[in-house]
């Protein structure tokens, strides 16, 4: 590792303690990426996709060793790409097939997206490769799954020229075109999944979430809302959201993924899913969480 770096002082002096773990865990230097440049591009991606968050802290949760693969990649490091090819050019195959539910046609659409990885277009002399923007906030295999999933979506789009793919394939949900410089959609069928989870709950259940994680209210204020105790409402989140993600989990396996990948598709930052939460977790009224509480809150009390 090279003895001198020139980082952004901010971020080298968030980061000194850990930078060397972080630099030897990121494996950066096999693909000739020196520790300032690791450090610039945690830089660009907190900036991003965590601003006013604690760099060190935000750092522990990437997938650094991804995340120096796929810049390097990006960059047209040829050690880069030969782990790369190694890793995922066959896994590419096997996903488009899975989505496209066809082998030449699958073929076709994994090699589409090869080129947008590998960069085969320029912009003011600059390679333009899609891995560029992979972040490290899910992993590599994931982020890769939604760039096909996405690319066979928008080339359907422009095919039919239609918004849904509904009648087409079992799929269902609706989905976003991905936009310049932003991160690529979740799967769909991810969206799907959470969609129906979300629904499946309880109106009180929702409201909960709800008030939570979209309105940012405190566990006291929901509590005195539903008349319950603090730590009622506590347990009450920690349960939901660990059988939400079992159950997503589930809908993901019965929509035809296999348990590993539907873990490496619930590795998906929130953040990505293009599916209105609001709108899934929407209550048929405010009456109707409270009339609940008495049955299915209290089982706390105060």
């Amino acid at each position: 590792m090279p003895a001198a770096l020139h980082p952004d002082k901010n971020l080298q002096t968030a980061l000194t303690p850990g930078l060397v773990e972080l630099y030897d865990k990121s494996r950066a230097a096999e693909f000739g990426i020196s520790s300032s440049e690791l450090v610039a591009m945690l830089s660009e991606i907190a900036a991003k996709h965590a601003p006013g968050r604690s760099i060190q802290e935000f750092c522990a949760t990437l997938r650094l060793e991804d995340v120096a693969l796929a810049r390097a990649c990006a960059a047209g490091n040829e050690r880069a790409w030969e782990v790369f090819l190694l890793r995922f050019r066959e896994k590419l195959y096997d996903i488009a097939r899975q989505i496209t539910r066809e082998d030449s046609s699958g073929r076709e659409l994994a090699d589409s997206v090869y080129a947008d990885l590998y960069g085969t277009k320029t912009r003011d002399g600059a390679r333009l490769s899609k891995l560029a923007s992979y972040s490290g906030r899910g992993s590599l295999e994931g982020w890769l799954r939604t760039v096909i999933a996405q690319e066979f979506v928008n080339n359907y789009r422009k095919q039919r020229r239609l918004v849904s793919l509904d009648e087409e394939t079992e799929e269902g949900g609706q989905f976003a075109a991905a936009t310049p410089e932003e991160a690529v959609p979740a799967n769909p069928m991810l969206e799907r999944a959470t969609d129906e989870a979300l629904r499946a709950l309880n109106s009180q259940d929702r409201f909960v979430l709800a008030s939570y994680f979209l309105d940012g209210r405190t566990l006291a204020e929901i509590a005195r809302a539903l008349s319950v105790h603090e730590s009622t409402i506590s347990r009450k989140v920690e349960k939901l959201t660990k059988n939400l993600r079992k159950q997503i989990q589930k809908n993901l396996v019965r929509h035809g993924m296999n348990r590993r990948q539907a873990e490496e598709a619930l590795s998906t930052n929130v953040q990505d899913l293009t599916l209105d939460l609001r709108a899934s977790l929407a209550q048929d009224s405010a009456a109707a969480a409270f009339s609940e509480k008495g049955a299915k809150a209290g089982d706390g009390g105060r």
